[in-house]
């Protein structure tokens, strides 16, 4: 099982203090990678390039870039050139994120999600190969545009890439999705997955290619009293259960649904909603904050981490700054 440590992304009036301490640290304890996020705050790729230039082995992904804020052009130059700077070390994390943020933040259409996340990617890795100047007939990204001047015409990267496979993993909850995930990409980067409910994605990863990466982010939450230990899982769940989707489309919730817990969904959402925010998180079933999670006293942890070794999860992305977890984990899983 490797290890990353998951710092997702930025909230409030100034960075976290001592993220890059903490990466520091993970490099030395052995962690394969780091990764950063982003919602309609702070960008994924500006603390990848912050941390790369002071880290010398860790890899840098992003999880997740959201694709409505890039062309593929753009992402593709981008990519490239963290690559470079970083010696080999960037894996491109892509998501689709939700219409809440793509139509309000972004200012761009949802619809199709899964045919825009394929010829994405389609057209990232053409950028990359340079075996031609890129055409893409689209419809979602045509290269070049359709009307206008008149004036586009195809264009190679004038970069030649460090590699011409740079790792792209989608971030990905439906069953669809994951699908294509499995398809096309060489990693999937799964929400709320719980090892106990792997099978639920049988069909969706049956076809997965050599060397396929299942990278899965962890609350890693150690207290000897398990209530405790689960609070912050629970307040984490809750705000993406009311506050991340509308209440009429939420794949959060459609998620969790899924994983048999459609009995109370509705009601963490009601509450929410009505401003209730507490009396949701306490609406949250201990089970499903505790399998999503690895919570406890360290002895629990280092029992219930046997069944995401067991599991075809490869990479535990520990999320968070706690240098004491980081250590832990890093002590029991490596």
């Amino acid at each position: 099982m490797k290890l990353g440590v998951q710092l997702g992304y930025w909230m409030g009036a100034a960075p976290p203090p001592h993220q890059l301490e903490t990466v520091l640290e993970a490099e030395q304890l052995g962690y394969d990678s780091a990764w950063f996020a982003e919602a309609y705050g702070s960008d994924c790729f500006s603390p990848l390039c912050w941390i790369g230039s002071r880290t010398q082995r860790i890899k840098l992904g992003t999880a997740v870039m959201q694709i409505s804020a890039r062309t593929p052009a753009c992402t593709a130059m981008t990519a490239a050139t963290i690559d470079h700077l970083s010696g080999g070390r960037l894996i491109l994390g892509v998501g689709v994120s939700g219409p809440q943020v793509v139509e309000g933040w972004y200012g761009q259409p949802f619809p199709k999600p899964l045919a825009r996340t394929r010829e994405y990617v389609g057209v990232l890795r053409d950028i990359w190969r340079r075996d031609a100047p890129v055409e893409n007939p689209g419809p979602h990204y045509p290269m070049p545009l359709c009307g206008g001047t008149g004036l586009g015409k195809p264009l190679k990267l004038i970069l030649h890439p460090l590699r011409r496979e740079i790792p792209i993993y989608i971030g990905a909850e439906g069953p669809k999705n994951v699908a294509l995930c499995a398809e096309i990409a060489d990693g999937w980067l799964p929400l709320f997955i719980s090892p106990f409910r792997m099978q639920m994605y049988a069909d969706a990863l049956a076809h997965t290619k050599p060397g396929f990466e299942i990278a899965a982010t962890v609350i890693v939450s150690r207290h000897d009293d398990l209530a405790q230990a689960l609070l912050p899982v629970k307040m984490m769940l809750g705000f993406y259960l009311g506050g991340m989707g509308a209440r009429s489309r939420n794949f959060h919730v459609d998620l969790l649904n899924r994983m048999g817990f459609e009995h109370v969904t509705g009601q963490i959402q009601d509450l929410f909603f009505a401003g209730k925010r507490a009396e949701a998180v306490a609406a949250i079933p201990d089970e499903m904050a505790d399998e999503i999670a690895l919570c406890g006293s360290d002895a629990r942890i280092r029992d219930r981490l046997q069944a995401w070794d067991e599991s075809p999860v490869t990479q535990l992305m520990v999320s968070g700054g706690d240098l004491g977890a980081l250590r832990f984990m890093a002590e029991v899983a490596l």
